[in-house]
């Protein structure tokens, strides 16, 4: 399936209208190899894009399950695609580890590595599972093993 059809798709399935805005905002989120924020999808977005009608996008998805937050260090909210079909707005199920790189400050979907169970004490009930690993990716590594 083609990364035109891929979004159609996601869209269609999450019961959302194909617009310009949806459609350019999930293809750039997708080809990311890191989690984006609003101000990363402005630079790649055109010029003349309107940041109201962004940040809309992003709640709307948010929203649906179509992207997730990507939890980290600051206090800027970054986001990534779920995997197509994954979630929806009922339950967010794409579960996994992100992972913060030291050296170039990006934050990666490990999407094969789930987020371990945890047993709460009694009274406990968790709502979300973030699990955030630090240190360096393998872009960095090589640059930061000549240091």
């Amino acid at each position: 399936m083609s990364t035109a059809d891929s979004i159609s798709a996601t869209l269609s399935l999450h019961g959302l209208r194909q617009t310009p805005m949806r459609r350019a905002v999930l293809e750039a989120l997708r080809a990311a190899p890191y989690a984006l924020s609003s101000h990363d999808l402005e630079q790649q977005l055109d010029p003349n894009t309107d940041r109201i009608t962004l940040y809309r996008t992003l709640r709307t998805f948010e929203q649906k399950g179509v992207i997730h937050r990507v939890v980290g260090t600051t206090d800027i909210v970054r986001y990534a695609a779920c995997a197509p079909a994954a979630c929806t707005e009922h339950a967010h199920t794409d579960n996994h580890v992100h992972f913060k790189c030291t050296a170039c400050q990006q934050t990666y979907c490990l999407d094969q590595i789930t987020v371990p169970a945890v047993q709460l004490p009694p009274g406990f009930q968790a709502q979300t599972r973030d699990y955030l690993l630090s240190g360096v990716c393998e872009r960095c590594q090589p640059a930061h093993q000549l240091r």
